[in-house]
């Protein structure tokens, strides 16, 4: 089975890239490949999450856990069959949405690669695997929200959402190191027996790389820049794929905020706050994938929160729930995008009366938005309130809940009045049947997720997520959400019809410009930073630097004369005077030493010739040589005496 969970991430990770090195040239097929690709990982997600396989791939030998390792667990099962859904679901949609004569082939090769980066994401065991899915998430969210490169504004928007989170997601690394430092291991179950400080950096980094993510305060700003992409590509990554796994990444690390302690609390409190201000946001907004938009930090917030409180099976319902809910809606404000030019909340007046079925679609939808009850998020969010403990945060979180039915009820308010002139007239441009069928099946899983509220179904669900006996919310708790629900969303809709200057004033509020966030991630302080930067540079760096290299060519070429003068005179010198002394040397041992060795060789020559000459081997010789010698024996006994 691990080629099947190979085949999970490896299938529309390479049709992507396939798409994108053929072009324009696979425009015709890209579309009914991309679904035919989707529709295959949704069997694959089935089956993966069934047999829970494992698969590693060498990678950092040197190191625990340096593998690309890819596991299916209770969450990962969750997941991937969540996202290969939703993926099919919004690739049908691009399908019929895109233009004809749009770029296809790089649409849906980047959208492709996307879909695999997240599978891996969900799936990764080992912190390599993550970071490098991790990264091609971001690249091709940068490429997709810039889709339309040449239309002015689009590739700053995708720049800005591709620094944003790219600046957050430096946390995974310093965690990685803090990983290795404290453990050894970069396997990610591992980094919750890190203890001391390098537990905490751990828990930092993952933290802010989290928040980056999923928009979360301070960074949930670069999600209104990310809405300048086609409208499949913000479904997609409003619902199941990329603000959707910072959640995911801090319900799967729970245990190492847990640890620490402070990183729980942070994460909790950095939930509860994006829910509440992002959601004030949400209500001030007159685009309506603007007011999307916030509504997804908004609620991802609930499941940020979930992972703070330890409640992993609240915040992973509320993850599912919100990506069918936050999907539909989207499938519906691009499809009235496209069939009436616009995505102000104005000019949207009774959108839903003029197309009746995705009306009746984005309507079920909108009420799961708002809390409603039977609906989905009225169970989830009950869910993720269960588990808070202190009376501030769980205020906090329920005025979150009730803030959800307020922009819930500013869509329904408005898409639901009836036409100028109070005519329901027909739409300009229709609405694709496909579009209306995927927009069906989303309000139906909208809806139909609020079985989460039932004990069976809680309790089974808590059993695949192997975190059995998590608090849920009783009778009392249930119906209070409900209500306040019900009664907000009934006042939101009444003052939207009956005092629209309220919502005038508030558009023209700070919290319509997403209060002032932006300006947190405005490049002009970090453009003054840079100028100051270079103004040391220029002046304090770069003129050390001269002065030292001036002062060092003084200095070579003192040296230099002195090697010349001194150095080079002595070793002059003394090389003439050894040449001297070697001549005189050559002299003596030609003239003396060879004329003493040649003249006692003359010697010896001439004393072997004669010493040669009186043998002659005759014998009456021999005997008058021997009379001679003893006559001067003789002789010279006479005269010694």
């Amino acid at each position: 089975m691990s080629a099947v969970l190979g085949a999970l991430v490896l299938l529309p990770a390479l049709s992507g890239a396939a798409l994108l090195v053929a072009g324009r040239g696979a425009d015709r097929v890209a579309g009914p490949l991309a679904v035919a690709v989707a529709a295959a990982g949704v069997v694959v997600a089935a089956l993966v999450a069934g047999t829970r396989p494992l698969l590693s791939v060498p990678f950092l030998g040197i190191v625990e856990g340096g593998d690309l390792r890819l596991v299916v667990d209770g969450l990962s099962a969750v997941l991937v069959v969540l996202v290969a859904g939703i993926a099919l679901l919004v690739t049908v949609f691009a399908v019929v949405d895109l233009p004809a004569d749009a770029a296809r082939g790089r649409f849906f090769g980047y959208l492709l690669l996307f879909v695999a980066a997240m599978l891996a994401t969900v799936t990764a065991a080992t912190l390599p695997t993550l970071l490098l899915a991790w990264e091609v998430m971001g690249a091709t969210s940068y490429a997709l929200i810039g889709y339309h490169w040449d239309e002015p504004g689009k590739p700053a928007a995708g720049t800005r959402a591709f620094v944003t989170t790219r600046a957050g997601d430096l946390g995974l690394y310093v965690a990685a190191g803090a990983a290795l430092a404290a453990t050894g291991s970069l396997v990610l179950t591992d980094l919750e027996s890190a203890d001391g400080g390098w537990a905490d950096v751990a828990a930092a980094g993952v933290l802010v790389a989290a928040l980056g993510k999923s928009a979360q305060l301070p960074f949930s700003a670069w999600l209104s820049a990310a809405m300048q992409g086609p409208s499949p590509v913000s479904a997609l990554l409003h619902s199941a794929t990329m603000v959707a796994a910072g959640g995911y990444l801090l319900i799967r690390m729970q245990p190492l905020l847990a640890s620490t302690g402070w990183a729980a609390t942070a994460a909790a409190w950095a939930g509860a706050l994006t829910a509440m201000v992002l959601g004030a946001v949400a209500v001030a907004q007159t685009d309506l994938k603007q007011l999307l938009a916030a509504s997804t930090a908004a609620q991802i917030g609930f499941v940020v929160l979930a992972a703070g409180v330890g409640a992993t099976a609240g915040g992973t319902a509320q993850l599912v729930a919100h990506a069918a809910v936050k999907a539909g809606l989207f499938v519906a404000a691009g499809a009235w995008l496209t069939a009436l030019g616009t995505k102000n909340l104005t000019d949207l007046r009774g959108a839903a009366r003029r197309y009746r079925g995705i009306g009746a679609a984005a309507t079920v939808a909108a009420l799961a938005l708002a809390g409603v009850p039977p609906l989905s998020l009225w169970a989830t969010k009950d869910k993720v309130l269960a588990g808070v403990d202190g009376t501030a945060l769980h205020v906090v979180g329920l005025a979150a809940a009730a803030v959800s039915a307020v922009y819930a009820g500013r869509i329904l308010a408005v898409v639901l009045a009836r036409p100028a002139g109070d005519e329901e007239e027909p739409g300009t441009r229709r609405v694709p049947a496909l579009t209306t069928v995927v927009a069906g099946v989303l309000a139906v899983f909208a809806a139909g997720l609020g079985v989460l509220a039932l004990p069976a179904v809680a309790e089974r669900l808590e059993a695949v997520l192997d975190v059995e006996g998590e608090p849920s919310p009783g009778l009392g708790e249930l119906l209070l959400s409900g209500a306040l629900a019900l009664v907000a969303l009934g006042l939101t809709v009444a003052v939207v019809r009956a005092r629209p200057a309220v919502m005038e004033q508030l558009s023209r509020s700070p919290l319509a410009s997403w209060a002032g966030l932006g300006r947190l991630l405005s490049p002009r302080p970090a453009m003054a930073l840079a100028r100051a930067l270079a103004t040391v540079d220029d002046r304090v760096i770069d003129r050390a630097v001269v002065g030292v290299a001036v002062g060092a060519r003084r200095l070579a070429g003192m040296a230099s004369r002195a090697d010349d003068g001194v150095l080079d005179g002595a070793v002059s010198g003394v090389a003439a005077a050894t040449r001297r002394t070697a001549a005189g040397s050559a002299r003596i041992d030609t003239g003396v030493v060879d004329g003493a060795v040649r003249g006692m060789a003359r010697a010896f020559r001439h004393a072997g010739g004669a010493a040669r000459r009186p043998q002659t081997g005759l014998l009456h010789q021999y005997y008058a040589q021997a009379v001679v010698g003893l006559g001067l024996l003789l002789v010279l006994l006479l005269v010694v005496r």
